[in-house]
């Protein structure tokens, strides 16, 4: 009897742990392809971040996005190598509209482009981290696998940097 009880106490704190919404949804380990195609839908949104200044940024947006653009052009350098040594053909996904994340012209300039500007890499940013910390998990390549544990800490600090830039904003 004691240990049926014992039994029913630990499913129900399981239970209780599990739906406490600590943890994120566990589903597969994202593919070599999924991990490439995904970033070079995130190099795309910060491309498309650079495009989005020459309209509206002031010269602090301008130059981080121009900077980020040319990150991500590195890092699709070092993605179509690791790409075509696996033979992976990237699916094209979807993307973020910039223009559409960050507000119209009319709507959004100045103060509260700039804030806009932070917020909408934060979330693109965890999406990348998120693929990779997952793929990390049950790599299946171990090329693509050093590039991702290369990458994490950068994304990271760039996402707090965001995140903090924001904050002060």
């Amino acid at each position: 009897m004691r240990i049926l009880v014992a039994i029913i106490l630990a499913f129900i704190s399981t239970a209780a742990f599990a739906d406490s919404g600590e943890q994120k949804p566990v589903g597969p380990a994202p593919s070599a392809t999924d991990v490439i195609s995904g970033l070079y839908n995130f190099s795309r949104f910060q491309q498309g971040l650079l495009e989005s200044t020459d309209l509206r940024g002031n010269a602090e947006v301008k130059n981080l996005a121009a900077l980020r653009a040319e990150e991500a052009a590195k890092r699709d350098k070092a993605l179509r190598q690791i790409q075509e040594a696996i033979g992976a053909e990237p699916r094209a996904g979807k993307t973020t509209s910039v223009g559409a994340s960050l507000g119209e012209p009319e709507t959004s300039d100045g103060p509260t482009y700039v804030r806009s500007f932070y917020a909408s890499q934060i979330p693109e940013y965890e999406s990348a981290i998120d693929l990779l910390e997952r793929y990390l998990k049950a790599p299946d390549n171990a090329a693509l696998a050093a590039f991702a544990r290369e990458q994490l800490p950068l994304l990271r600090a760039q996402v707090r940097d965001a995140e903090r830039t924001m904050a002060d904003k």
